[in-house]
């Protein structure tokens, strides 16, 4: 019962303290990446996950792969000494903000093509996961989603898909085109309440649902941040509360999020109790700095759920 998931995933640069990045003298190295961050919540929840994409033959690659097998995660990769890794940045110009700039322009992700995917991985596994970012980066990995997809829909995998749009690669409208394309061959959408607008028109998140459905999935996914998750799926409507949590930082929660479902969604749980890990695992991977540091095993939703004493001795 494994998963693929497919994306590019970044070195990450994160400002030591909060100012203006040029004044900002230390730096802290790590990665992320929305399907990364993704594989490794799985990987934490004991699902068998793989992450599939391309690396640059440089030392942010090297720290990607080695980092990802630490967590459990098997990359199934190629990697390119013609072309970087990606590297992002992020700051903290305030209090509770963050602002992320990207550098992945002809990154070795960015020329993902179909031929680099391992298709037998994607055929074996039962959950193919992927997000809007790779659709964004250009033709060579809009082809290679595709394939991606076409490979799971001839095998029965089930084809996951986050929107996680990504506004300084595209413009909205031709983001949108290519969202409503991808969820009309998936099976299962997530979608921010923002994003889910983009992609539908609609504001309300029992509306936003149901017309993901008409596009043609059969589980529609609405993230609400802290007012919860609005979930339809096969004629069923769930709603689910936040969990309460001192927030330090929210960037990687809607990842979690996702790995959360798809875990529950491997394991037969049902619509109610999916939505419950996920908000569990969204919360808890708000916890801590990090894009998937936080992220949640089964005995930290255990204690959040159990909300017993926060003191483990």
């Amino acid at each position: 019962m494994s998963v693929v998931a497919l994306g590019e995933s970044l070195g990450l640069l994160v400002a030591g303290r909060i100012g203006r990045l040029e004044l900002v003298p230390t730096m802290d190295l790590g990665f992320g990446g929305a399907e990364s961050n993704v594989a490794i919540g799985l990987a934490r929840l004991g699902v068998p996950v793989t992450w599939m994409s391309r690396l640059g033959d440089d030392a942010l690659g090297r720290l990607i792969e080695r980092q990802l097998r630490a967590e459990g995660v098997s990359a199934a990769t190629t990697l390119d000494p013609t072309a970087p890794t990606a590297l992002m940045l992020k700051e903290r110009p305030a209090a509770g903000s963050s602002a992320v700039s990207y550098y992945r322009a002809g990154s070795a992700g960015s020329r993902l093509a179909p031929e680099h995917l391992d298709v037998a991985r994607i055929r074996e596994a039962r959950i193919l996961h992927i997000t809007g970012i790779t659709a964004a980066l250009g033709a060579g990995p809009r082809a290679a989603l595709d394939a991606a997809i076409d490979a799971a829909k001839d095998s029965g995998t089930i084809v996951s898909f986050d929107v996680n749009h990504r506004s300084r690669l595209w413009s909205h409208a031709t983001a949108a085109f290519a969202y409503r394309e991808i969820a009309a061959r998936a099976d299962v959408v997530f979608a921010g309440d923002d994003e889910a607008e983009l992609l539908t028109g609609e504001r309300e998140p029992a509306a936003q649902a149901a017309a993901i459905i008409e596009l043609g999935p059969t589980q529609a996914i609405v993230k609400l941040g802290a007012e919860g998750a609005y979930a339809l799926a096969d004629g069923q409507a769930v709603e689910q509360l936040a969990f309460p949590v001192h927030a330090v930082d929210t960037v990687g929660a809607g990842d979690a999020f996702v790995a959360g479902y798809l875990a529950e969604l491997l394991a037969g749980a049902s619509l109610t109790e999916r939505l419950r890990t996920a908000a569990a695992c969204g919360a808890i991977a708000c916890t801590a700095p990090g894009d998937w540091e936080a992220a949640a095993d089964r005995a930290a939703i255990e204690r959040l759920l159990g909300a017993g004493d926060p003191v483990q001795r």
